[in-house]
């Protein structure tokens, strides 16, 4: 084992492994290791193997596949703690979101290309660059860490997965003291943040019929309500005139300590000039702990097949993301009931309830966060904020559900302002990979040292 090591020597060892670094995540981005169905299999499962063979190169002998019942395989490893020390389990996905390069991507998402001092490719950052990271943290101690070490790298953290319902069948496999998840990432990059908070998402359709067929908007149109307005105008009453989120109830949440700048947001997203924001209030509080309203779906005639008739019955499908802390069955509830008394003239309204996975928040106070956040002071040499997630990890409650005791720290190379996981031209920082992998390297040493 390795043992003893100060923060410059780690940071000389990880400066020295950096060209492989590079060299192994470019690798990996060849792989189109999209695990959507419909999309082929074979180089989702060649990507498993690739990342099974980066971590056993890494210091993990026993990396292997391991079967998830009805999904891809997740890349599992365990290295054995020494006499008193703690376990870690590192997690990391193998899996992607499509790209193509007519999506907007100036080169081939499947072709990395590095370019000022960042590396694009789809993966590049969400979630490749958490692969590396394990496997470089590994190299640091020669495959001999302090603590003992599990790896679970899934392959279907992009669709809808199994490895919450594996994880809650198979409690001992996941058995730790302190859960990293590499699947977070800074604001910008250079600034260290650490993810402490995850919205949850619930989703409904809303179902609006008024008459029991179509008829002539000459004839019938005036005092025969057509289904499509009713529709529009109970969709209308979700929000009030600022933008703010009008289903009275809902949980908010504390927001942290990070925020989001204006402009950096207003870029990110895309927002067209002289469009203003919606809602009010600081914008990672309306970003990570208020609720948000999204009609994702209409079913309703289309603008090329229109006619003049009156529309019998029309539908949609909203998504509501909640406060991390929020009871999804009662924020659905809210929101079911809301639609319902918001309906004109009698309408008849039905709600299908389709989806409430809840949010989380981290465990606070341990001793595995506390050191997390020294590690990452110590190689961003920057006061470390906090603050949430505005999307969604399911497997994080599955995870504390199978073993409650353990802590959690989500962090990881992506940054909100220059990755763009998911859109064109995704990308990390390989200054941001390093740093993230010196902080891993540290956060091992120190809990093998003081637990």
């Amino acid at each position: 084992m390795v043992s003893g090591l100060t923060t410059a020597e780690i940071e000389r060892r990880v400066r020295a492994l950096m060209p492989g670094v590079v060299e192994d995540i470019r690798d990996l981005i060849r792989y189109p290791s999209v695990s959507f169905p419909g999309y082929p299999a074979e180089p989702v499962h060649a990507m498993a193997c690739a990342t099974a063979d980066v971590l056993k190169r890494s210091g993990l002998p026993d990396a292997h596949l391991m079967e998830i019942p009805r999904g891809y395989p997740s890349v599992y490893g365990e290295i054995p703690a020494p006499p008193g020390a703690p376990t870690i389990l590192l997690y990391a996905h193998y899996d992607v979101q499509p790209a193509k390069i007519e999506d907007g991507w100036d080169s081939d998402p499947w072709t990395p290309v590095e370019k000022d001092g960042r590396l694009y490719g789809r993966g590049a950052a969400d979630n490749k660059s958490g692969i590396v990271i394990i496997a470089a943290a590994l190299r640091v101690f020669d495959g001999k860490p302090p603590v003992g070490v599990k790896v679970i790298i899934e392959g279907e953290e992009e669709t809808a997965g199994h490895l919450e319902e594996f994880a809650g069948a198979h409690p001992d496999l996941f058995r730790c003291d302190l859960f990293v998840v590499a699947d977070t990432g800074n604001i910008t990059a250079g600034d260290p943040v650490l993810t402490t908070t995850l919205r949850g998402v619930v989703s409904c359709i809303i179902k609006v019929r008024t008459l029991d067929h179509a008829v002539h908007s000459g004839s019938f149109g005036g005092p025969a309500p057509d289904a499509l307005v009713a529709l529009i105008r109970i969709l209308s009453t979700l929000h009030d005139p600022q933008g703010n989120v009008a289903v009275k109830g809902l949980r908010e949440s504390p927001a942290g300590t990070a925020e989001y700048p204006e402009e950096l947001f207003r870029q990110n997203a895309g927002v067209l000039p002289g469009v203003d924001l919606a809602g009010t209030g600081p914008i990672g509080s309306r970003l990570w702990a208020k609720p948000s309203v999204t009609v994702i779906g209409i079913d309703a005639p289309s603008v090329t097949g229109a006619a003049n008739i009156l529309i019998p019955h029309a539908s949609a499908k909203v998504s509501m993301r909640i406060a991390p802390d929020a009871d999804p069955r009662r924020e659905l509830q809210i929101l079911a009931d809301h639609l319902r008394a918001a309906a004109p003239w009698n309408a008849r309204v039905t709600i299908q309830e389709t989806g409430n996975d809840p949010g989380f928040v981290c465990p606070a106070g341990g001793p595995g966060f506390a050191a997390a956040k020294r590690a990452m002071e110590a190689a961003f040499r920057k006061p470390v904020q906090e603050k949430g997630t505005g999307g969604s990890i399911p497997l994080m409650r599955a995870l504390r559900d199978a073993v409650p005791g353990a802590e959690f720290v989500l962090w990881g190379a992506s940054d909100d302002a220059g990755s763009f996981i998911h859109g064109p031209n995704e990308s990390v920082d390989i200054r941001e990979l390093e740093r993230f992998i010196v902080a891993q390297a540290l956060l091992m040493q120190e809990m093998g040292e003081g637990w």
